[in-house]
C-alpha cells in the first residue's frame, strides 16, 4: 500500500514539473533553469566579432532577466548584429560591454536587448 501512495506521489510531482515547463516555454519563458542541462550554445565560447573600424567608445549595460549562459548569449548574439557593435556579456556581473566603431544611440542598443525579453536598467 505504501508503494502506491509513493508512487502516485511522483507522479503529480512529476505531472506538475511538467505543466509548468509547458507553461512557461508557451508564455515566452526564454530558460527554465537551462533546460539543455548545461549543453546550449551559451556553454561555448562564441567568436570575438571584429569591428570594420577603430573603436571610438564603450559602454556598459546593466541587464535583468539572465539566468544562465544561454540568455547571456542569446543578449551577446542580439547586440553584436548591430553594425558598428561589439560585445561582450558577463552573466555574473548582468553587465555587457560593449564597444563600438561610430556613434549608436542608446536606444537602439536598449531596444535591440528588450525585444529579446530582458530589460535593460542603465546604459552609461
Amino acid at each position: 500500500m505504501a508503494d502506491v501512495i509513493v508512487l502516485i506521489i511522483l507522479a503529480l510531482i512529476l505531472g506538475g514539473a511538467i505543466t509548468y515547463i509547458v507553461k512557461a516555454k508557451k508564455s515566452g519563458v526564454k530558460c527554465i533553469g537551462c533546460p539543455a542541462g548545461g549543453s546550449c550554445p551559451g556553454s561555448k565560447k562564441m567568436p570575438k566579432k571584429k569591428l570594420d573600424g577603430r573603436v571610438i567608445g564603450k559602454k556598459t549595460m546593466e541587464i535583468s532577466g539572465m539566468s544562465c549562459e544561454h540568455c547571456a548569449m542569446d543578449v551577446t548574439r542580439t547586440l553584436n548584429q548591430i553594425d558598428g557593435v561589439r560585445a561582450q556579456v558577463s552573466l555574473s556581473s548582468g553587465k555587457a560591454r560593449i564597444s563600438y566603431d561610430r556613434e549608436i544611440p542608446d536606444e537602439v542598443l536598449r531596444n535591440a536587448v528588450e525585444k529579446t525579453g530582458y530589460h535593460v536598467t542603465a546604459i552609461f
